[in-house]
């Protein structure tokens, strides 16, 4: 997933024309792994052609903004209660994801009921859709195993890792 990030990455900050040898130095591979990365890219519509070239779709953009670290101070930082911190703690949406595999599901809990899932993907992160698919969880009551599984899968689809792994 890295790999494809660097290729949606550099794309959305090349102001220019590049050839494929120039576009594949600048994502840090050869031009044959960077091309096989597009076509994976286009194939889960992250990426579509526009004449010779190619853009950003709106399911790219928001994997982007996924990669994307918000401030120190605003990054969430995981307790299983008040005054009962973890060591855990995500600057960015696809951080997030990976320690909601690992963190304490009591954790999970804990934040979910008290709405704060909702507050950080609302407010640094702007993300409208991931903000209701996570009250929707709050307002049904899931918890345990159940909880973690189904954050992890509302992540998955709104960003569409599921589509190219």
């Amino acid at each position: 997933m890295k790999e494809r990030f660097r290729v949606l990455k550099v794309i959305s900050e090349a102001t220019g024309s590049l050839n494929l040898n120039e576009f594949a130095q600048m994502v840090g591979s050869t031009s044959s792994q960077t091309m096989k990365r597009i076509q994976e890219l286009l194939k889960a519509w992250f990426l579509r052609k526009i004449g010779g070239g190619y853009g950003i779709a709106d399911v790219g953009k928001v994997v982007l903004k996924a990669f994307s670290p918000v401030s120190t101070d605003m990054e969430f930082r995981f307790y299983v209660a008040l005054g009962q911190p973890t060591s855990f703690s995500a600057r960015s949406l696809i951080d997030f994801y990976e320690v909601v595999k690992q963190v304490d599901v009591g954790s999970l809990e804990f934040h979910l009921h008290r709405g704060d899932f909702e507050n950080w993907v609302r407010i640094p992160l702007n993300d409208a859709e991931l903000t209701e698919a996570f009250a929707d969880l709050r307002i049904a009551g899931i918890a345990g195993e159940n909880l973690r599984l189904e954050i992890v899968k509302a992540i998955e689809a709104r960003c569409g890792f599921k589509k190219i792994g």
